[in-house]
């Protein structure tokens, strides 16, 4: 068992029952839209780049603009693309996951008062 923020405790079968619930499941789905693409998205750039570096790497040596090449444009992509799917977790989560749990959590609340 496991005390809520009210200190009240409540035993596994709310815990089941919650998990059975149709918003629960709503809010499962709503985060694997999110997460699966971006993290193959993700995974798959990633892939890229280390594949390019080990299987092209005159090609990451090409010059794009002065001295700055392919290998270093590519890296900081790598760092951008973590922080706009960041951002966009973060706005995602904000719209469309939080208010959800949000209700889920209220009713489980009022439920074991």
């Amino acid at each position: 068992m496991s005390p809520d923020r009210a200190g009240v405790t409540a035993g596994p079968d709310v815990w089941t029952a919650a998990e059975a619930s149709d918003d629960f499941r709503e809010l499962r789905a709503r985060l694997l839209r999110f997460v699966l693409p971006a993290t193959a998205g993700f995974l798959g750039w990633l892939f890229l780049f280390v594949g390019l570096s080990a299987w092209a790497p005159g090609l990451l040596g090409t010059r794009v603009l002065g001295d700055l090449t392919l290998v270093l444009v590519l890296a900081i992509g790598q760092f951008v693309t973590t922080f706009a799917i960041t951002a966009l977790y973060v706005r995602y989560a904000g719209r469309r996951l939080d208010p959800l749990a949000d209700e889920i959590r209220e009713r489980l609340e009022r439920g074991h008062r």
